[in-house]
């Protein structure tokens, strides 16, 4: 990574054009290194326009994270979890992703509750293989370690709870509408908003650590929503409001935190009641995709308080495990 990449653009962030020259003077750099810099930019997918006589400008302005603003979002939070557990907090510039740099660091000793953050993140990983699009800006991509004293075989339905504290940060920001998808999305209509991956090391008996990845969508570009297998919508398009990601990271972290702690003392059962509420497809016709490519279609009766989609069909009513199949709308 070329030193100057971010620095560059954190002067573009506002959006507004600044001149080669300015740039070289402010970093104390030659004009070639802030052209080496921003063509180091463009090469991570940074969309940057550059005009003679008027210099660099990004598509857009964009606020980038930072760690004194998320922790200032996550004081100023009254009456949420449990003020004594904070997370560790690491932003980073870029990272391929979140998901990964943190499980190489599980087995390292890596503290608790440490949440990792990236303002460009550009090898994002979702669930069954799939590819998280993400851009500068256009983004929120964190992971955050969570250490339990229970073995992995325990923490079924740890992605539906992680919906739930995601589903009360989007609503105590004014997205009232946003609503969960079995089992690990959060959809506006029937649009995707945001995404869960949940990884585990440890035995599934003894101790084990998840590493709980979230993205959510802020403003995204056509070229990205052109990339993405489904329909998608970001926080832009559905908020009236400009939602800052540093107060959304903040906020987001705060309700993880409470809602892993009741996780950890009483499983998913206390939390079933709460994301069934907010399930866009309670009691509604859906189709369930295997590995496969066999269909089952059904209607959404519950969800267990293992986690498990209860589903009733034309063969009894079934069972659906997260890690076996994909749900859809009939």
């Amino acid at each position: 990574m070329n030193l100057y990449t971010f620095p560059i653009l954190r002067l573009l962030a506002d959006g507004k054009f600044h001149s080669g020259q300015k740039i070289a003077m402010q970093l104390n750099v030659s004009r070639a290194t802030v052209w080496n810099a921003i063509k180091q930019a463009e090469t991570l997918g940074v969309d940057i326009f550059s005009v003679r006589g008027r210099g660099y400008k990004l598509a857009q302005a964009v606020t980038l994270l930072d760690e004194q603003a998320v922790l200032q979002a996550m004081c100023n939070m009254a009456n949420v979890g449990n003020e004594a557990i904070l997370p560790n907090l690491e932003i980073h510039d870029h990272l391929e992703s979140t998901n990964t740099y943190l499980m190489k660091k599980v087995s390292g000793g890596l503290a608790h509750a440490t949440c990792v953050a990236a303002n460009l993140q550009t090898n994002g990983r979702g669930r069954r293989g799939r590819s998280w699009q993400a851009g500068l800006g256009a983004s929120l991509t964190l992971s955050l370690l969570w250490r339990f004293q229970c073995g992995a075989a325990a923490l079924s339905g740890l992605s539906l709870a992680v919906g739930v504290a995601l589903v009360r940060a989007l609503h105590s920001l004014g997205i009232t509408q946003a609503q969960l998808k079995w089992p690990n999305d959060v959809l506006i209509g029937r649009e995707k908003l945001a995404g869960i991956l949940i990884e585990l090391q440890g035995d599934m008996e003894g101790p084990s650590a998840a590493v709980i990845g979230i993205g959510i969508n802020l403003n995204l570009p056509e070229s990205i929503k052109q990339q993405i297998d489904q329909p998608a919508t970001d926080l832009a398009s559905v908020s009236t409001l400009a939602i800052n990601p540093n107060e959304l990271l903040g906020v987001l972290l705060k309700n993880l935190v409470a809602v892993l702690r009741d996780f950890e003392q009483y499983g998913f059962a206390q939390l079933r009641d709460e994301w069934t509420q907010h399930h866009a497809y309670h009691l509604q016709a859906v189709k369930m995709l295997h590995p496969d490519g066999r269909e089952t279609v059904g209607t959404v009766i519950d969800v267990a308080e293992d986690g498990i989609l209860l589903v009733r069909t034309a063969q009894g009513d079934q069972r659906f495990l997260s890690g076996e199949i994909s749900l859809r709308s009939v």
